[in-house]
């Protein structure tokens, strides 16, 4: 038995008894695999956030009878997600067919403008994704704090463990070169100039 197996029976001993602190250990230590069968099988991230949070919902309640095999909980999580996955499968085509049996509105308006908006939007989002990713790390990291999530110079700072003033300059920086990486034309050919 390796050490990691050894560790995980150890922390699915505690959870059995009830330990809250032992079951984030287990999540964290098979979340993203689960989170990826899940969007294996939905094809849609917010699908398989919440067939993710499901899982482990029900890996709480029914801690004790999780199976173990060689040495982990994996493969029973996995088929958790599977069964998670057909009852919300089920669900959704029932969803689908009661939709399918209610009357149509009778005067519908014309949502093509909004739509043609959203679709502008998500190119320009495509663009900026594409764009941030070109940037180096501790470019993205400065805007995802201080311009995403709208922190201060001085949370941020205490955040990265810089000093206030590096995130100003490097705020100031990032910003140009994000600009001009949204100026170029394969970019802004997707998202469009504005």
């Amino acid at each position: 038995m390796g050490a990691n197996e050894f560790e995980e029976w150890r922390v699915l001993e505690r959870v059995n008894a009830g330990d809250a602190d032992a079951f984030g250990l287990l999540f964290d230590l098979h979340h993203d695999r689960v989170f990826r069968h899940a969007l294996r099988l939905t094809a849609s991230v917010h699908d398989a956030e919440d067939i993710t949070a499901v899982v482990f919902l029900e890996s709480w309640r029914r801690r004790t009878s999780m199976r173990v095999t060689d040495g982990s909980t994996i493969a029973w999580l996995l088929v958790t997600t599977n069964y998670v996955f057909r009852n919300f499968a089920r669900s959704s085509r029932r969803y689908r067919v009661a939709l399918e049996h209610l009357p149509l509105p009778e005067d519908t308006p014309d949502h093509a403008e909004a739509t043609d908006e959203r679709l502008d939007l998500d190119a320009r989002r495509v663009a900026l994704r594409e764009a941030l990713a070109q940037l180096p790390r501790r470019d993205q990291d400065v805007l995802t704090l201080c311009l995403l999530e709208e922190l201060s110079t001085a949370e941020a700072a205490e955040a990265l463990g810089i000093a206030s003033g590096t995130v100003k300059s490097r705020l100031s920086r990032a910003k140009v070169r994000l600009s001009e990486l949204l100026r170029q034309p394969d970019l802004t050919s997707m998202g469009g100039e504005r």
